[in-house]
């Protein structure tokens, strides 16, 4: 088989800081890459794998970016510089209409999908050998630990050594799960960083050097985000009292006045449902349903299923077909009452509260929204004081479970106003 110590030098194309992740593969499983813009971590892994596909002859690999349309300009072009650059382009068939490489002695092969529907992966075969490698691009963009244990369980299987790679680059909300998931440390697991700092000058050439430099005098946050791939906040979090944790099940069970709440969805946007509870100032935001095209009948199917039937469910008035709907399948839903300003009090309410607990595993697209959600942006990309009306179902959903909750402490403040004057 292939030898690499004949073919090339691998220190001229694994830069200083990943040769000891290199020499690490044989002692862990997974790998998480994170590093900003420029620190050869995508480089890294192609050259891995094509060395390892080329060394061992039961090895395949599978590629992963979330969308698919990106993989041909991104992964596949790649792994055909790590073939290129490895001087064995000439032993690869490469099929970029597949997409997928094919080692020619012996047929082995990588594959590339995208993850827009995980469940279609579990039909990712192989001919020869077993899936060997899996490498996970821009690992940020996935939907969390739960859809990537998904995939990992359909890839993973048939063979004894596996080498999982997640590539990314940390995205700057401190909540988002990828953030929080590589505070972890399993025992099969390394965690690594790197920065263009760890790389030669001359790989890179000038010109990076030079925008680098010049985005850390005029902007130093995203000169800290973007190039040493620190987690700094984007300046314009809405919600800074999150506590993104698992919600046990004992927790739960001493939860006695559930709120429930809907913001309605069907096909561009989705239809959410979340259960949550409100106690001495902490909202703990425990159970979610959150589907595109899901019909009002496979919607109260699904409440009734998860043991909500008698809970007052606070959705959406905007609709007031799909809550006569929900009434008649059995619910106790009601419209929001909404009113003036009801949007700044609810968001005002949330923002207030000492915390926001939200269970990331029961509630994997809450915690992303929630995390995600910042201020609006001018067009020179400024935030201004304005809440946006994008990615934020979920926590549309939360405004309309504790409106009760809301408009007592309106009522409140302005009984206390009036007294004033």
């Amino acid at each position: 088989m292939y030898n690499e110590k004949e073919t090339i030098d691998l220190n001229s194309l694994i830069a200083p800081a990943f040769r000891s992740v290199h020499n690490s593969l044989d002692s862990y499983t997974h790998f998480w890459l994170s590093g900003g813009r420029g620190s050869t971590k995508s480089s890294f892994v192609s050259i891995e794998i094509i060395l390892g596909i080329m060394k061992n002859p039961d090895a395949n690999a599978v590629v992963l970016r979330k969308v698919g349309t990106y993989l041909r300009d991104s992964v596949f072009a790649q792994l055909e510089w790590a073939a290129e650059k490895l001087g064995v382009s000439d032993m690869w068939e490469f099929k970029p209409s597949v997409p997928e490489m094919i080692f020619t002695k012996t047929g082995q092969k990588i594959i590339f999908r995208g993850a827009d529907k995980p469940q279609k992966l579990k039909s990712t075969k192989v001919t020869r050998g077993y899936i060997s490698y899996i490498w996970y691009e821009e690992a940020d963009e996935f939907g969390g630990m739960r859809e990537i244990r998904m995939i990992n369980q359909s890839l993973m299987r048939g063979g004894e050594k596996y080498t999982v790679f997640y590539s990314f680059n940390p995205p700057p909300y401190r909540h988002s799960w990828i953030n929080k998931e590589t505070l972890f440390r399993r025992e099969d697991t390394l965690i690594h960083k790197s920065t263009y700092l760890d790389v030669p000058r001359d790989w890179l050439g000038e010109q990076f050097f030079l925008e680098a430099e010049y985005l850390k005098k005029v902007h130093y946050d995203r000169y800290r985000h973007e190039y040493l791939g620190e987690v700094t906040g984007t300046g314009g979090e809405i919600f800074d009292n999150l506590d993104i944790r698992p919600i046990t099940d004992e927790e739960i069970s001493m939860f006695d006045n559930i709120k429930c709440g809907i913001d309605f969805g069907y096909a561009a946007d989705p239809f959410v449902f979340i259960a949550c509870y409100l106690h001495n100032n902490k909202l703990y935001i425990f159970d979610e349903i959150w589907a595109k095209g899901m019909t009002n009948v496979r919607a109260a199917e699904e409440i009734l299923r998860k043991g909500f039937a008698g809970k007052i469910i606070t959705c959406d008035s905007a609709e007031p077909k799909s809550i006569n709907d929900l009434r008649s399948y059995g619910l106790r839903v009601r419209g929001a009452r909404k009113g003036p300003d009801s949007i700044e009090y609810g968001m005002r309410f949330l923002q207030g509260l000492e915390k926001i607990v939200i269970d990331a595993k029961r509630c994997q697209n809450t915690a992303r929204e929630f995390s995600q959600y910042e201020l609006r942006r001018d067009k020179d990309g400024e935030f201004i004081s304005a809440y946006p009306d994008k990615n934020n179902h979920s926590i549309d959903a939360a405004r309309y479970a504790v409106e009760e909750n809301v408009t007592n402490k309106k009522a409140r403040i302005i009984k206390r106003s009036v007294l004033d004057v």
